[in-house]
């Protein structure tokens, strides 16, 4: 060799020795398979090291019951992954909701990229290329008396992204008697949450959304006789003011059984990339596609289309029927390479129009961690105005995401809403049979789409309100009635509730209107109804409420205070846990809220956990 040559090679040497001892440079921050061994690296940590406090030992059940006889357990991802979160804040909200996919683009992230300083959007910076393993996050402190904190520190960023929407404010009714907003059906941010109580540590602010946490449950609505929803109305005595009321208004749709609904095209689009080799992800995915397939009917089809560096046809359109073709091509998948999700999502489009028409239904979902960050188009944006024809040709979207460290939240709420579709997040395989089993399978079937709702109050009867929750929801007033600006679906059997924190004048008097308007799932003119929000439905007293009015309060009111909202400054999570506990009605899902209030109660202080009792 040449001393030429030599020398040459000797100045690359040290030039890498040197860049191997700075921080965030030892390892290429570009590529996938640092950030796959960081995360090997923290799961390796004993669970115990997020232990919850000393009175909240226990509640926490395992949530693996009737998981699959191969032992498979999805709960492993530690508490150091469940703390990994940017919350990424959302831009100036303008007035009227995204129309035609106006919508702030999320920036390609990828996993081991080094820190960087905010940017535009308000980005928060991403973690070093190689941080070691987080520290317990701590809780947030709380004055005497248990009040919730208007400021609160965050947990640690690491790795999960989120976006942060500003809590609405209170509203003079003189000033704007109106309040509109797109109906949501997605339950994500309540399984996110729970996730991360479960494993000891507090939500991130921008991971909690009330409306996801009070649509998780299921109330006692009685279903339309005739059209597609109908509304109920009630209102009482708030338990943390006594000027104020909190009022409920509820949409429910339509039921259609499973022998009556159409048949169904389902294409699933499953990430098989590297960071999904973890139980929680990829495993977990699997077995829920094979319980939404069980549970199709024998006119229905299936399709698999894969995505990692490259985009692969898995199984083409086959019958429901057809178990073992199906199952077989599910057990096939397997994780490794970078995440071309643009590119997937296309070829999975094109399954599903094929089968779209008004007699049928198409729907795509997507089973990923939502770590996009290979391929030509990266955002919910760039994806989905690719496909919107699709869109507009019927094909509806579910965006069901797993497990922590690098999980997307951001891209898949919007996969979500510019597809025409709902956000789920597995955390179990309890979660998985809840979703595949009864939400996805059975309300497969669009009743209602574009649904705005508007509430006219009176000012006369109501001086002050504000919506709990529905900011990124948020519809112009004036696009009300404009049948052009897009929002959401409701399927059969959904049910939609929305929280009024309002201030009376004393005025006897019907409060206001509540109008709902929404097109046919094949139409496009919408139809308009309008109910009258009576004085006899306000309550005197919170207990005179019914369970379903009190559950959904407490629901609303922890979300509001897990976020660190300005307006629940001051309220209590005792009120809200003895809320929950006397309204449970029977429900599991209730009983299993009620004991995660009580954990957040001990992570958010000791002096709160004493208080109220």
């Amino acid at each position: 060799m040449s001393s030429t040559k030599l020398n040459r090679l000797t100045r690359w040497g040290s030039a890498a020795l040197a860049l191997s001892l700075v921080p965030a440079c030892s390892t290429s921050p570009g590529t996938r398979a640092s950030a796959i061994e960081w995360q090997s690296q923290t799961k390796e940590a004993p669970k115990d090291d997020a232990a919850p406090a000393p009175e909240e030992a226990g509640v926490a059940q395992a949530e693996t019951e009737g998981a699959p006889a191969n032992g498979a357990v999805y709960e492993k991802s530690e508490a150091a992954d469940a703390k990994a979160d940017v919350a990424m804040p959302s831009p100036k909200q303008a007035p009227a909701k995204a129309a035609a996919g106006a919508m702030a683009p999320v920036e390609s992230r990828r996993e081991a990229k080094p820190a960087e300083p905010s940017m535009a959007m308000g980005r928060v910076a991403v973690a070093p290329a190689t941080p070691p393993p987080p520290p317990p996050s701590p809780a947030r402190s709380m004055p005497a008396g248990g009040m919730a904190m208007q400021q609160q520190p965050e947990p640690q960023s690491q790795g999960n992204s989120f976006t942060h929407h500003a809590a609405n404010a209170f509203t003079e009714t003189a000033k704007d008697r109106f309040s509109t907003f797109a109906v949501d059906v997605d339950t994500a941010s309540y399984a996110v949450s729970r996730r991360y109580l479960n494993q000891g540590a507090l939500p991130p602010h921008a991971a909690v959304r009330v409306e996801e946490f009070v649509n998780y449950f299921k109330y006692r609505y009685t279903p339309p006789e005739q059209g597609a929803f109908t509304v109920h109305l009630e209102g009482a005595p708030s338990p943390f003011n006594a000027n104020r009321q909190f009022v409920r208004v509820g949409v429910q749709g339509k039921v259609v059984s499973r022998s009556q609904r159409k048949p169904a095209h389902l294409v699933f689009l499953v990430d098989t990339s590297g960071s999904m080799s973890q139980q929680d992800k990829l495993p977990l995915a699997k077995e829920a596609m094979k319980l939404a397939v069980k549970n199709l009917n024998e006119n229905d089809t299936v399709a698999i289309v894969t995505y990692a560096g490259s985009t692969r046809d898995v199984l083409s359109p086959t019958p429901a029927t057809n178990l073992e073709s199906i199952y077989k091509a599910i057990d096939t998948l397997e994780s490794g390479g970078g995440t071309a999700m643009g590119s997937g999502m296309q070829m999975a489009y094109k399954h599903a129009v094929k089968k779209a028409s008004g007699s049928s239904v198409a729907r795509v979902v997507v089973l990923t961690d939502g770590d996009a960050n290979i391929g030509p188009n990266v955002s919910a944006d760039a994806m989905l105005n690719s496909i919107q024809g699709y869109v507009k040709e019927g094909v509806t979207l579910s965006a069901i995401g797993f497990g922590m460290g690098n999980y997307r939240d951001d891209l898949m709420e919007k996969l979500a809403d510019k597809g025409n579709g709902n956000c789920f997040y597995i955390d179990s395989y309890k979660e998985a049979k809840k979703v595949f089993e009864t939400q996805l399978t059975g309300t497969l079937e669009v009743i209602a789409k574009d649904v705005k709702i508007q509430v006219e109050f009176d000012p006369k009867v109501v001086s002050r309100y504000r919506l709990v929750g529905y900011e990124n929801r948020d519809i112009a007033d004036k696009d009300f009635r404009d049948d052009k600006v897009d929002a959401g679906e409701i399927g059969a059997g959904h049910s939609v509730t929305a929280m009024y924190e309002v201030e009376l004048t004393g005025e006897k008097a019907p409060l206001g209107t509540v109008r709902i308007r929404a097109k046919a799932p094949n139409g496009t003119e919408a139809a308009e109804q309008a109910f009258p929000f009576e004085q006899k439905m306000l309550r005197a007293t919170l207990d005179g409420a019914s369970a379903d009015f009190r559950f959904a309060l407490a629901v609303a009111a922890t979300a509001d205070v897990l976020r660190g909202s300005p307006s629940a400054q001051g309220w209590n999570l005792a009120t809200a846990q003895k809320l929950a506990e006397g309204a449970i009605d029977g429900q599991t899902d209730r009983e299993e809220f009620s004991k995660l209030v009580a954990r957040a109660r001990g992570l958010l202080g000791t002096s709160m956990a004493r208080d109220g009792r």
